[in-house]
């Protein structure tokens, strides 16, 4: 059973996403936001910050002068110094270079903030009756609804045939943009598909786990997918492959 209460939960979050709590104070962290759409939000907002100010704070390489006054403090005699500098240089240059390596690495990419987004937004819906604003197995039912409520037109069809029925929708909000959430059924599994529009060309299928969900994505005809689901990872894809066109 899940003890922290949102106050406390609140005070852990920059603890729990720079990964500094212990990890059965994590796990509990974890469960509360699983269950708690506030804290999920605040939690969310502050994962968005931390990776805005990686991605779009100055960086300012150190001057020729400090690794020449570092020299100078240890060994102060002009031909030793530039002795040391010659040598040293090419040292500090592969230093740089691994660690722009490192931070290229480790941060991340510009699409990892929208996957996020799309599990919490799964974790949400699951919670009381935030799964579909118009419920339907029919299509020419749930097309319709997104009229007039967003600048682009969805593609909607039901796969009851392939055994993922079509359940309602709704409408979402991810990177900044309302976007349309589809709601599909496979056994007792549910499956968010997000559809947003995007300027960027197309990109190819992929699949990863975040937090234990399976999520697929790809973009095509100017449009973005985010399928997300704790279904199988192979049967998650068999149904992204029956969406692409």
């Amino acid at each position: 059973m899940n003890k922290l209460d949102c106050t406390v939960c609140q005070t852990l979050i920059h603890g729990y996403l720079d990964q500094e709590l212990d990890p059965p104070m994590a796990a509990q962290v974890a469960g509360h936001l699983a269950a708690c759409a506030e804290c999920a939000r605040l939690h969310d907002q502050a994962r968005l910050l931390k990776v805005s100010v990686k991605r779009q704070a100055p960086y300012y390489p150190a001057p020729v002068a400090l690794a020449d006054s570092v020299l100078a403090a240890v060994a102060p005699r002009p031909r030793a110094v530039e002795h040391w500098r010659k040598w040293l240089a090419p040292v500090f240059s592969a230093a740089a270079l691994a660690l722009a390596v490192v931070l290229y690495v480790v941060t991340p990419g510009s699409e990892q903030p929208l996957m996020d987004e799309a599990v919490s937004s799964h974790v949400r819906s699951l919670m009381g009756e935030h799964l579909n604003d118009v419920v339907s197995s029919d299509r020419h039912t749930v097309k319709p609804w997104f009229t007039g409520k967003l600048d682009f037109s969805p593609p909607v069809f039901d796969y009851s045939a392939q055994g993922f029925a079509l359940l309602g929708g709704r409408l979402d909000y991810l990177q900044h943009q309302t976007t349309a959430a589809l709601s599909y059924g496979r056994a007792r599994h549910i499956i968010n598909v997000f559809i947003l529009p995007t300027p960027e060309a197309d990109k190819p299928r992929q699949s990863q786990t975040i937090r234990g969900f399976n999520v697929v994505s790809w973009q095509a005809s100017h449009m973005r997918f985010v399928l997300v689901s704790d279904l199988e990872k192979s049967e998650l894809e068999a149904f992204s492959q029956l969406l692409k066109p």
